[in-house]
């Protein structure tokens, strides 16, 4: 005998299977108020800053929320998509959305994206995904190196709209994939093509990932080594020498040491040890954003040129490109492995 369902109530959405696409977040514009509110969401994150809050809150409200957000405006106002009127990396990562959706089309899979900082928020896409009948959803951070500043904070916030809901649906997290044979081929061929483009054969190749204190990989964090191993599989992908590829830290922040060497100095000094012809790229990034379009390709560039040097080369994430997204959808097909 079925159950009848009293007259006010909602018809039960047929279910579905939902892979949901994370990433780090954006402001909404370049404005004061709403980088400030980006900049806050973040950096009241205790998973990017581990200092007690009673030490950092007036920090971050009483100091750095009255400066940074103009600084940080103005950086975004130089990489910012005016035709669409958005960050590059909601821009991207709403086409890797549509063109992963597109490859799954026909399975009943519903793909969406959200980010942990900002618009579309997590909450709200995991609300209108179970509403639309997703009762499996799959997770999916787009951070190849595992960090607790990056991946799990992401499924932290996930999780924490889950605890809310009262038909709570199956959840899985896919893992860090900065060692899986798809993204190193991946990876490794976008390099290859990258080079290949230029007009110019590097000295060396820079692979400049996103910082994070000492204390993290001390504590623990596996990122540091991850990260390296990427870039040594890569390296043997492409077979090249030792030298030809380097690992290089950007983006500290705050007077604590960082993990090196930082990308920063390696660019102003590499001119005066006579590699004045170098290309870099972001690894820790799946989509280009402010920390690879202005501090890198941009900030980097000029840097690297006023220390003498003749060359240089920025070599964009893998974004949306077929290489990537054929990378993402064979990692997704794989965690949904039960499901399908």
């Amino acid at each position: 005998m079925s159950a009848v369902l009293p007259p006010d109530h909602p018809p039960v959405p047929k279910q579905k299977i939902g892979v949901l696409l994370l990433n780090l977040g954006t402001p909404d514009a370049t404005d004061y108020w709403s980088v400030r509110r980006y900049l806050k969401e973040f950096l009241s994150d205790p998973r990017v800053i581990e200092t007690p809050k009673w030490l950092w809150w007036p920090i971050l409200n009483l100091v750095i929320l009255s400066f940074r957000p103009q600084k940080s405006g103005h950086a975004y106002a130089q990489i910012w998509d005016k035709e669409k009127n958005e960050s590059p990396l909601r821009v991207i990562t709403r086409e890797q959305t549509e063109s992963l959706a597109e490859r799954l089309k026909g399975e009943d899979i519903v793909v969406e994206f959200a980010m942990r900082y900002g618009n579309p928020s997590t909450r709200s896409v995991l609300e209108k995904m179970q509403q639309a009948g997703c009762q499996r959803i799959l997770l999916v951070p787009l951070y190849p190196q595992y960090s607790a500043t990056t991946t799990a904070t992401a499924n932290d916030k996930a999780f924490e709209a889950l605890r809310t809901m009262r038909w709570q649906p199956a959840v899985r997290t896919a893992p860090a994939y900065f060692d899986d044979p798809a993204y190193i081929k991946a990876l490794g061929d976008s390099i290859r093509e990258g080079v290949g483009k230029l007009d110019f054969e590097p000295d060396v190749v820079i692979t400049s990932y996103h910082g994070m204190p000492v204390e993290y990989l001390k504590r623990g964090d596996p990122y540091h080594c991850q990260c390296y191993k990427t870039t040594r599989l890569v390296r043997e992908y492409l077979g090249w020498d030792k030298d030809r590829l380097m690992v290089t830290f950007q983006s500290r922040f705050g007077p604590t040491e960082w993990l090196q060497p930082y990308t920063d100095k390696t660019l102003e000094e590499l001119p005066g040890k006579g590699i004045k012809k170098v290309a870099i790229l972001a690894p820790a990034f799946h989509a280009d954003c402010i920390e690879t379009l202005e501090e890198i390709a941009m900030g980097g560039k000029d840097s690297f040129m006023e220390a003498g040097g003749e060359k240089f080369a920025y070599i964009p994430c893998l974004n949306a490109s077929p290489g990537s997204m054929d990378h993402i959808e064979a990692m997704v097909r794989r965690e949904l492995g039960g499901w399908l």
